[in-house]
Parts: C-alpha cells; structure tokens; sequence
C-alpha cells in the first residue's frame, strides 16, 4: 500500500463532495470549481462502510433535491456532475 487513503467522491444533488478514509473516521470535503476543497460540516459515522457512503449522502441532504438535481451519485476521481 503506498499510504494514500481511498477516496471516493460524489455529485451530492448537484454538489461535488470528495470522501476520504483516514485511519477508522471519515473526512469530507466541498469541492470548488478551481480545485479548491472546503471542509464539510458534517461527520460521517465511523461505521458507515466506502458501499454504504451514498445511501447515507442521500439521506443527509434529501431536502437539497431539486430539478436535475435529484440523486446522489458516485463520481469517476477528476469528474464533474451532469448539468441540467
């Protein structure tokens, strides 16, 4: 392993969040149209395995649905959510 934790990242109804495992907590991050990250102000439960991550997303934040905006999904690292 050389070190570098997972990361999984998502189009959060129409928000892209990146998601990373450091040792036993998860961190998450907003992520800006220049690269930039902002840290979320959320904690994702220690428990909540990298397949359960966008089930817990979408039940997080359901109320920010919206047209074209209405799911939760995971995002190929480098990609940028559909627009719609």
């Amino acid at each position: 392993m050389n070190g570098k934790a997972a990361e999984y990242r998502f189009d959060v109804y129409g928000r892209r969040l990146a998601v990373q495992r450091r040792g036993s907590a998860w961190r998450a991050c907003w992520l800006g149209d220049e690269g930039k990250r902002r840290d979320a102000d959320f904690v994702i439960p220690d428990f909540i395995g990298g397949d359960e991550l966008a089930r817990f997303l979408a039940d997080l934040f359901h109320e920010s649905s919206r047209p074209g905006h209405d799911r939760v999904s995971r995002l190929p690292n480098g990609a940028q959510p559909a627009t719609g």
